[in-house]
């Protein structure tokens, strides 16, 4: 089944190239199927890039997906043309009183900041405050994992004496959990944040289990327990180059980076980095729409905060 989005819409014609099964909003229309609604808040700067990872993404399952774009405010992006945000993207003030199957909030380069020195930290906490009720299940990304932790559950966020990149390996606590459904017992994934959070205070939140996580890179998946809120540190996600753009983007910048770990081949920045998280990555957000959206929402969207009543 196809993931639908806008007409137009820039990840269109990538997609289309890569084979990938979409349909466009004037196709979909005529279909008698009702598609899981998706609500992706993006904040990060390279607009574009992240919709076209994201996309990817959620095409790969069976299911019909309608996506909706979302920006924090309507403030002009450095990174993304205004025409594109003024087509695709909607203001929270548009969606507040819609339901929504399922959310994606996305990382921020934020991490070095206290939570109340972010602009839009009051917006953020409105948006997180209003899923409670309005969404059946949130994805949160890297940034938007410890601003989430923070507000909703009061756990702290620390900034890391030197930023995390590279590819780290991460082990299961818990195999039986539906997101890993399909997963190894060791798998990789990208990671690039100067926050962290830390797994002993999260397991003083019963709500909380952590299913994955590594030595180095700490908390990877985290999930609410009703799997209505799921935490996710790192990048799986990412393309092939992500990290090699950060990294490369940081040295013109003069600020010295170390180079990112287990990612270049013998850490040579003039070799092509090899893709070990992509199955990973698409089984993620596969059993996330299919275990934690799409079996827990009901048909009717307008029941959603009744069902989150009762659970």
């Amino acid at each position: 089944m196809p993931i639908k989005i806008p007409d137009n819409l820039p990840a269109v014609e990538v997609l289309q190239n890569e084979n990938i099964f979409i349909m466009q909003d004037s196709s979909a229309k005529h279909q008698d199927i009702r598609p899981l609604s998706i609500l992706l808040l993006n904040l990060m700067p390279k607009k574009i890039e992240t919709e076209i990872h994201l996309l990817r993404l959620l095409s790969n399952t069976p299911l019909q997906v309608d996506v909706q774009l979302m920006r924090i405010h309507d403030k002009p992006s450095k990174s993304t043309p205004i025409e594109h945000m003024e087509t695709f993207y909607k203001d929270f003030r548009d969606v507040k009183e819609s339901k929504f199957d399922g959310m994606i909030i996305t990382g921020a380069p934020l991490g070095l900041l206290e939570f109340t020195e972010v602009s839009f930290w009051e917006d953020m906490k409105e948006i997180m405050d209003w899923t409670v009720t309005n969404v059946t299940s949130v994805m949160y990304l890297c940034w938007a994992v410890h601003a989430a932790l923070y507000h909703l559950y009061g756990i702290p966020k620390f900034v890391r004496d030197k930023k995390i990149s590279g590819v780290y390996s991460h082990y299961l606590n818990n195999p039986l959990s539906p997101i890993v459904r399909g997963f190894d017992d060791v798998f990789d994934s990208p990671h690039s944040r100067n926050g962290e959070v830390r797994s002993e205070d999260i397991r003083r939140c019963k709500e909380l289990e952590i299913i994955s996580e590594s030595e180095i890179a700490g908390p990877n998946i985290v999930v609410k327990r009703d799997g209505r809120q799921l935490f996710i540190s790192g990048h799986s996600e990412y393309e092939p180059l992500c990290l090699k753009d950060e990294y490369e983007r940081d040295l013109k910048a003069g600020i010295n980076p170390a180079i990112p770990e287990n990612y270049f081949p013998d850490d040579d920045p003039s070799r092509d980095p090899i893709v070990t998280w992509k199955c990973h990555g698409n089984l993620l957000f596969s059993n996330w729409l299919n275990y934690y959206v799409y079996q827990l929402t009901p048909y009717d969207m307008s029941e959603i905060d009744r069902v989150i009543k009762r659970k």
